[in-house]
């Protein structure tokens, strides 16, 4: 049997601490789907615009060897009609949504990694505009 592991995230500025989360997500199962935010999402989730646009950012992570498919995420609020559609059987996130997605147990395993320390995109961007 083939188990299916489902995560999202906006994959902007893409960095080391993108690859190990989704390396991580993977070596939960067999198949790995990622779920990029589109833009808009993005901006509702940030009050910012994404450094990338949406179809660059599904490139960059549909290049990863270990992705197995991508698509666009267009609402938090529809996060398990994603997980039912693409039958994940784990939903695994970074630990900062610690505790976010646990409402999805009832259709999935849910798995929580730590982040790699020292490293995000908001302050890659900060600095960035620092200089």
């Amino acid at each position: 049997m083939t188990k299916r592991i489902i995560t999202f995230g906006t994959f902007d500025v893409f960095h080391v601490g993108h690859i190990n989360i989704l390396e991580r997500c993977k070596s939960l199962g067999d198949t790995l789907i990622v779920g990029v935010s589109s833009d808009a999402l993005n901006m509702s989730k940030k009050q910012r615009n994404p450094i990338y646009h949406e179809n660059d950012r599904i490139k960059i992570v549909q290049s990863l060897s270990f992705v197995d498919e991508v698509f666009i995420e267009h609402s938090l609020e529809k996060k398990r009609e994603y997980i039912e559609f693409y039958r994940g059987d784990v939903l695994a996130m970074g630990d900062d949504w610690k505790g976010r997605f646990d409402e999805f147990s009832d259709i999935c395993e849910v798995v929580y990694f730590p982040r790699t320390p020292s490293i995000s995109t908001s302050e890659i961007i900060e600095i960035a505009k620092s200089i």
